[in-house]
This record gives C-alpha cells, structure tokens and sequence, in this order.
C-alpha cells in the first residue's frame, strides 16, 4: 500500500501545475468555456430556440439567454426524464440528481451527462486530493480506507431505456472507477442503501474493521455516524479505532458549528479539514491552502460564471457580471452555465469574493435563505459568525438550529426566535443570548438599525430543544440522508413551526 500511496500522490500532484494556468489567465480560460458550450450545443432545441451558432461575446450570450431557476427550467427537466434527449445538452442524459433544497418542499432533479460526471465532478474529487497531497506530501492517506457518505438511487425504465435518479453523492459512487472503489468502505450494498437508520448501523458495523484514514460528507451525517461507531466500540474518540485517520472533507454546510464536536471526537492537531463548494449543479471550489476558511474558484471544469449583487435579485431584470468586474466582498449570487445544459441557471447560493487574483470565494448563505422581514437582511453568514462567537464565549456546542422571525403584533415587538440543539449547553443562556445578540450587530449593520434601543426588534429569543429533535423533523419529513440539511434561516415560520410541533409532542 506505500508504494500505492506514493504512486497517487504523484500523479496528483501533477495537476497542479494546470491549475496554476487558469489562475494566471482566468478571463481567457472562462472565456474559452463558453465558447466550447455554445458550440457544442448549438444543434440542440435550446442552441437553436437562441441562436446559439450566431453568439460571439459574453455580452450577447447575456443578451440573448435569459437567467433560469429549476422553475423556469422544470419543462425541459420533465421531457427529459421521460427519455427525450437533445433539449439542453447534445449528449444522452440518463442521470439526474435528486435534490430537496432547503427552501422548496418539492424535488429537484438536475440533469447530469457523462461530460458533467468526467470533467467536473470526477476532476473536482481528483483535485481536492491533488491539492491535499501538495500542500500534505507527507501524507498516508491511500494507505487506508475513504468514507463516502453517500445517497441512494432509483432506476426507472422507459422505453426499454434505463435512467436513474437519487443523491449526487450516489451517483457520483456509483460510476467511480475500480481503482477508488478499491480503497472506500463500506461496499455498495451498503453505502447505497435508502433507508438511512439501517445504514448507518451497518455502516458503522463494517467500517470499524477497516484502517480508515478520510471520510467526506456532510457535517451532521458524518457526527451521526462517528457517534455510532463509538457507541458500538466504547471508545472515547476515534482515533483509538482509526490510528492514522487524518483527514475529513467535508461541504454542503458551514463547517464553523460542528468544529467542537469534530474536535472532540478526533483530538488530534494531525487531523485536517478541507472544505469543498460541489452541489447537484457542478462542482464549483476547493480550499486550495491548509487553515483557511476559503475556496478556490474552479475555473476549468465545463462551468461560466455569472454573478449578481444581491441586492439586485428583487429588480425585473437583474443584470448579470462576468469575473472581469467581481469586487471584493460583496454579496453575489452564482449564476451557472455548464455542460450538462443548466443555461444562465440560478442555483441559489450567495457567495463573495475573497481574492481577485486568484478568484477565492467563501459562501455567504441562499437566495432565498435569510431573515429579512423588518429590512434587517440577516443572511447565513452573519447567523454562522454570530452563533460561533456566543458558543466560544459562553462555552457552548451547537447541534444543530433554525431561526425565523417572530412578527410584529399588537401587544409585542419583532423579534429573532432561535431554536437550538444543543451538544453542549451554555450554563447561562441569558449571557449566551445577549453575546449572540451583539455579535450580530456587529456583522450586520441593518439588525444593529433595527435592535437599536429595541425600538423595532427586541432581543432574540432562545428555545432549547433536546436532543435528536432535528432529526425527528427530518425523518418525518422523508429528509434523512447525507443530501438533506436543516434549514438555517427563514424568512416565515412554516419550519420552525413544524420543529416545535415536534417537541411539544
């Protein structure tokens, strides 16, 4: 397994030096991307609805194209899934990626083609690891065992043809190469299972017999896993089961409230984090540096970009900018183009610029994903910072939590309601409260406005749920599984309605 070790890592390494050729000419490569996307689809219904053939320049491609969502692009979905092909995309589509989101009831399925599979998902899996190798070349990590903490799929047949649908994440395992699925655990029967509870017991069950040393998921499905393998081996932490584990990739949601509990269970400086921007739609970003909380904007993977002020979304027309005019630090949100036939698509994040040379970005929140209903504009961001600061400061660990607003009423004042599970408690919630509070004011001038001698805003309300409460409103919710997340900011109370429900039995 050594020389196995030795062998990937220099081939990963060798990556690098590509990467370094669309940092130093981003414009010329993104530019070069769309070029090969409009005239790759060109003979498909959409390439000659707009004229594809005829596109010269960025500006007419935002001129002529209009911005999408899954709404506006459902009826191409549908025909799709029903086995028409050369709609979006020239190449046959045969899988989809199942997504709940976390604003919208109903699925998404975003159409994936074998050129998303290999040139952007694939690249991006192979690249976090290039860059973990080189920034790492100590690193012993092939001389064990990946976790995947993947989905399920589903096949349906029509006209004798075969599609499948499910998590990206299960789609993604499926199609993985013999190489890589001989160094993951569990096998397929098991890490592509649907029901989630049985899974992750026998998930836990077979992986502790392993020499496991990364794991990559999302942060509550993974904790929800690494606290069942303890309970099993009746270890303290799992670095006495898993010596060499050290490294865990991790994405989907801020990573800043579970860091406590990751350190905990892995007490160890020589474990790492790396954190990477891959949804249903592509793969987007990579920490490209060892300690830092930001993504390197993957510019060569069949994606152009597009970007938007968020303080444009509510115009009828929101104009759109390309790299070539992104400021610092300022809220965007992500407008994609990719090959997979998403055209001008809105995803829903919100991300902002934290390098312009080379483009790094952080994750700021959703479109549609804030607290906004007194002007006050409180986006996940400010939520993620704020809830860190009043957990360090009053020694608390966080779970899991939501938040919405409480309206204004005759007898009472707005307010912020937090419910919170916590793993750790603060001994004095009225001094967490009141450090949250103030956090935020800091980070978000509009709340400071509105908190401003509580004339509009009174101090948040904390509601501390117990334990597994979140998971209770997942599960009868038909979100348990790796994909779903708990929704961290509403601007109504459909959610956090439905979670106290839960707790009030």
């Amino acid at each position: 397994m050594a020389l196995i070790n030795s062998v990937i890592s220099w081939v990963m390494k060798k990556r690098i030096h590509q990467i370094g050729l669309f940092m130093k000419y981003p414009q010329e490569v993104q530019h070069e991307w769309l070029r090969k996307l409009l005239t790759v689809a060109r003979g498909t219904e959409w390439g000659k609805k707009f004229d594809y053939k005829s596109i010269q320049t960025a500006e007419q491609f935002r001129q002529r194209v209009p911005l999408q969502d899954y709404e506006s692009l459902k009826a191409s979905v549908d025909r799709l899934r029903h086995g028409e092909q050369n709609i979006l995309w020239p190449s046959e589509i045969k899988w989809f990626a199942k997504s709940s989101g976390t604003t919208n009831d109903k699925s998404k399925f975003i159409p994936v083609s074998n050129e998303a599979l290999e040139e952007c998902h694939y690249k991006g899996g192979k690249d976090m690891l290039s860059f973990y190798c080189n920034n790492n070349p100590e690193t012993k990590l092939f001389d064990g065992k990946a976790i995947a903490m993947g989905g399920s799929h589903q096949i349906t047949e029509i006209n004798n043809d075969i599609y499948y649908q499910g998590d990206l994440s299960a789609i993604l395992i499926q199609n993985l190469p013999g190489w890589v699925e001989f160094m993951r655990t569990p096998d397929l029967s098991i890490a592509l299972m649907d029901e989630w509870e049985t899974k992750i017991e026998k998930m836990a069950r077979a992986t502790i017999q392993h020499d496991v040393t990364n794991i990559s998921g999302v942060p509550s499905w993974t904790l929800l896993l690494f606290k069942r393998v303890l309970e099993i081996t009746r270890k303290s932490h799992l670095l006495e089961i898993w010596p060499n584990f050290e490294l865990f990739i991790h994405g989907g949601v801020n990573f800043a409230p579970y860091r406590e509990q990751f350190k905990f269970i892995l007490p160890s400086e020589k474990v790492n984090y790396l954190e990477t921007y891959n949804a249903s739609e592509g793969f987007f970003g990579i920490q490209d540096r060892n300690l830092t909380d930001d993504m390197l904007l993957m510019l060569d993977y069949g994606i152009y970009y597009e970007f938007i002020p968020t303080d444009q979304l509510d115009r009828e027309n929101p104009v759109a900018i390309g790299l070539d005019e992104v400021k610092l630090n300022t809220n965007y949100a992500m407008v994609i183009t990719t090959n997979a036939g998403l055209w001008r698509y809105l995803i829903g994040d919100t991300v902002y610029f934290t390098s312009l040379d080379p483009f790094r970005i952080r994750i700021s929140g959703r479109t549609r994903n804030f607290i906004n209903a007194f002007g006050e504009e409180v986006i996940i961001d400010n939520a993620e910072k704020a809830l860190s600061i009043a957990c360090e400061r009053s020694n608390a660990i966080v779970t899991e939590y939501t938040a919405a607003p409480v309206y204004l009423s005759e007898n009472q004042k707005g307010a912020h309601q937090w419910v919170i599970e916590f793993e750790r408690p603060p001994e004095d919630i009225a001094f967490f409260t009141s450090t949250l509070d103030t956090a935020l004011k800091s980070l978000n001038s509009d709340y400071e406005a509105k908190r401003y001698n509580s004339l509009m805003l009174e101090e948040p309300q904390i509601i501390i749920v117990p334990k597994l409460t979140f998971y209770s409103w997942l599960k009868a919710n038909g979100k348990l599984g790796g994909q779903h997340k708990v929704p961290r900011l509403s601007n109504d109370r459909k959610y956090i309605n439905e979670i106290l429900k839960i707790v009030s039995g």
